[in-house]
């Protein structure tokens, strides 16, 4: 994430909501040994490649920033922000918050998103920043994606008076939290998420029998 970065807006398209798969476009390049034979082969990633700009999250991009979200948000590694994500969430927040909501483009293809919105409390002069959700495609990690999208965001909330930038995520998640540190958040507040099995419950077990008798 790199601060005062130039946004490059792409032309505005016609809306078309595509779900397709994305195929991820790679070249090879191999090694010659001087007798000619080939000693060694290398398989690059050719998004790697192509420049990312950043620039708003539009209609049509939010099935490309589910499907990315749902790659990288698994029940295995990350089940606090599994359970939060689904396309009505980007939906609502383009529609309600669009101005602070961002995507990197890596020519056609969404390889990042930082979606975030301003939140005021009521007879308070304080305004905060939140990032709600941060996310890179693992084939263009480490090319500082992330930190521009973080930048660019930040410089939005600065813009709309903000005063506190926030973020959460889960404790397990060390990256993340290790690169929240880098870019200056701090005072580190846990907090628990419950949850309770509904199956079990009385009510629920009550409604079960009642359908069995009515079958």
């Amino acid at each position: 994430m790199v601060g005062a970065c130039e946004v490059n807006c792409l032309p505005a398209r016609t809306f078309r909501v595509r779900l397709t798969q994305f195929f991820t476009m790679t070249e090879r390049t191999e090694s010659l040994h001087p007798n000619g034979r080939i000693v060694g082969r290398r398989v690059r990633n050719r998004l790697s490649l192509l420049p990312v700009s950043i620039r708003d999250l539009a209609l049509e991009d939010i099935p490309a920033v589910f499907e990315l979200g749902q790659k990288l948000f698994t029940p295995e590694k990350l089940p606090t922000l599994y359970r939060g994500w689904d396309e009505d969430e980007v939906l609502q927040l383009y529609t309600s918050t669009r101005e602070t909501c961002l995507v990197g483009a890596a020519g056609e293809r969404i390889v990042g998103f930082a979606l975030g919105r301003i939140m005021e409390k009521p007879r308070s002069a304080w305004k905060y920043g939140w990032l709600l959700w941060l996310g890179v495609d693992r084939t263009v990690k480490r090319h500082g994606v992330a930190t521009r999208l973080l930048r660019q965001l930040t410089s939005r909330f600065i813009e709309r008076e903000a005063r506190i930038m926030l973020v959460d995520t889960d404790e397990h998640n060390r990256q993340a939290l290790a690169f929240f540190r880098k870019h200056g958040f701090g005072q580190e507040v846990r907090h628990v998420y419950l949850s309770q099995n509904l199956d079990t419950h009385p009510e629920a077990l009550a409604r079960k029998e009642e359908e069995a008798r009515e079958d």
